[in-house]
């Protein structure tokens, strides 16, 4: 509980220096850092970018013997449809991207690679969900 509270009170110091946005996706990460945590997932990357720099991935973590590639995907609210629906070909590519640099990093079998989703709204109490192996890699 006490990490929610330290959460928001960084949110907070964000949202008067950076982009609203910008703010929005950071917390939205926070949670899905501690959340993913909570699953059993053990956290080694935060927005790890690919040597080229042309890729870019949330979080990358471990469940057991398993690399996962996380998009973090936060809105304000869930109107307008599901976080994850944001998720287009570009972003899966360069997650595709990312994964496979980091799995030649780690000597991680292909096989033993998988792109997780954490969908994060941010209404009232903020609501977590994760679509594990949420597209093909």
């Amino acid at each position: 509980m006490l990490g929610v509270f330290f959460d928001w009170l960084r949110h907070q110091a964000r949202r008067r220096r950076w982009d609203p946005g910008q703010a929005l996706g950071r917390r939205g990460e926070d949670l899905a850092h501690r959340f993913l945590r909570r699953q059993g997932y053990t956290i080694v990357a935060r927005n790890y970018r690919s040597t080229a720099g042309n890729a870019e991935a949330d979080l990358i973590a471990w469940e057991g013997a398993t690399l996962v590639v996380v998009e973090v995907k936060s809105r304000q609210s869930d109107e307008h449809g599901p976080p994850e629906r944001a998720i287009g070909d570009d972003k899966r590519s360069h997650l595709r991207r990312v994964a496979r640099a980091y799995a030649r990093k780690t000597d991680t079998p292909w096989e033993q690679v998988r792109c997780d989703v954490v969908t994060v709204v941010l209404t009232g109490r903020p609501r977590l969900q994760l679509v594990r192996n949420a597209f093909s890699i």
